[in-house]
């Protein structure tokens, strides 16, 4: 991933130098264990503790060479333990190291994630607490529907993200599976204790079956978590752009002093940032469909899956860890105008109040069909001449037959459509 979409800590998990360390604690984890079993002498173990040292240049050095990667490793590492490196990886294969790593890689990337998500669910709290009762109107189709307000829309954003917390919790618990099995899987050449112990000593727990590789169905499952989470970012991202038009207004993305919005046009406030993460969110899901066709492999292994791993572990964690953080930034600072959701929701007449006249016209007596179309036919008066929704209503015979001046005036409190604000917000926050 290039700089610009990039964190440090999480780019930190997937450079040479953190690849090549946690290889390096998976062999020595392995030869204590072996030498605890006597399968080697205790000295060996301890050499490549004391002793054992890599150079990342220099294993891309002899990679180039022999064109195996952990070959590589191991060479380069027996070049500084010496004698004792025969003992280094006994009866284990190159995916009890590469399959390995990459769950403890994906571990910490998911670690860092859950970090982020709760970073965001806590401003997403706090601003929906802040604008509980903003309200301001709900669109369906992207028009006007019913009133509500913005501190529900904010709270259906929390719940939406604490429900992504608990799959990437999920997601990083499956993932978090250590296999030293050797060929195949059958543990032929070295013993199931050495997985135990190695799983342990890198944070991990023993995969119950591989076949040579860790089932794939689990890094599907990670990567179709950080997909969802990239839909999720989208989705605020959307409503902001959405809110954000000259048309509308009603929340804006914060402007620095000294900004600039457009080099032609120096009135300009551009979403940039809510745009920059709704194609962000492309590149997280991009990983998907590579992660799920990675599940079927030949037989006991093949490598198909190593190239498509090699990109979409680093590009999709990185540009995750970003998104959330920058989508973090974009609703700390986000600014709200409160009035402007008031004037818009005003905007046509009070026709959003049509539901509530359609069922007390029910109430009083009239068929549904009947009442349906009594409404529409005052609403769409407002639609095509303008006007408010109560007046036409009032001057409308068979309205006030069922119902009196009073009655409707009363059909007309805002106050009616956010009554169970409360409600929803102590099942969300509770």
């Amino acid at each position: 991933m290039i700089p610009r979409y990039s964190r440090p800590e999480m780019v930190a998990i997937w450079q040479d130098e953190a690849k090549f360390q946690i290889w390096f604690e998976i062999e020595a984890h392995a030869m204590d264990a072996q030498a605890k079993l006597g399968v080697i002498p205790e000295d060996a173990a301890r050499a490549v503790w004391e002793r054992g040292k890599f150079e990342v240049e220099r294993i891309l050095e002899i990679e180039a060479e022999v064109k195996h990667d952990v070959i590589a490793f191991l060479t380069n590492l027996a070049e500084h333990v010496g004698d004792e490196a025969r003992f280094v990886h006994q009866g284990m294969t190159s995916s009890d190291v590469l399959d390995t790593c990459l769950s403890v890689q994906l571990t910490r990337a998911a670690d860092i994630l859950i970090d982020d998500m709760k970073a965001l669910l806590t401003v997403l709290k706090a601003r929906a607490l802040e604008h509980k009762n903003s309200i301001c109107i709900g669109r369906s189709h992207g028009i006007h529907a019913e009133p509500t307000t913005f501190g529900l829309k904010l709270a259906s954003f929390y719940a939406e993200f604490d429900r992504g917390l608990t799959r990437l919790r999920t997601a990083r618990a499956e993932i978090s599976t250590c296999a030293i099995s050797g060929a195949v899987g059958t543990f032929a050449n070295i013993d199931p204790a050495v997985e135990a112990h190695v799983a342990e000593k890198m944070g991990l727990r023993v995969e119950p079956i591989s076949s040579q590789v860790i089932p794939r169905d689990r890094h599907a499952a990670y990567f179709a978590t950080l997909g969802v989470i990239a839909s999720s970012v989208e989705r605020i991202a959307t409503e902001i752009r959405h809110l954000q038009r000259t048309e509308v207004l009603e929340v804006e993305e914060y402007f620095s002093p000294g900004q600039k919005g457009s080099s032609a046009m120096p009135h300009k406030r551009n979403p940039i940032l809510s745009e920059n993460l709704t194609g962000l969110a492309r590149i997280v899901r991009m990983a998907v469909t590579p992660a799920l066709e990675n599940v079927a492999l030949w037989h006991e292994r093949d490598i198909s899956h190593s190239s498509v791993e090699r990109m979409i572990g680093p590009d999709a964690t990185i540009t995750l860890d970003f998104a959330l953080a920058r989508l973090t930034g974009v609703i700390e600072k986000l600014v709200v105008y409160p009035e402007t959701m008031k004037a818009n929701l005003e905007k046509l007449g009070g026709i959003v109040n049509s539901q509530r006249v359609l069922l007390a016209l029910t109430q009083a007596g009239l068929s549904r069909e009947d009442s349906y179309g009594l409404v529409q036919r005052c609403a769409m008066k407002v639609w095509q001449d303008g006007g408010h929704l109560l007046d036409y209503l009032k001057g409308d015979d068979e309205v006030t037959a069922a119902l009196s001046v009073p009655e409707l005036e009363g059909l007309f409190n805002l106050d009616y459509h956010t009554r169970h604000v409360d409600t929803i917000f102590a099942r969300v926050f509770s």
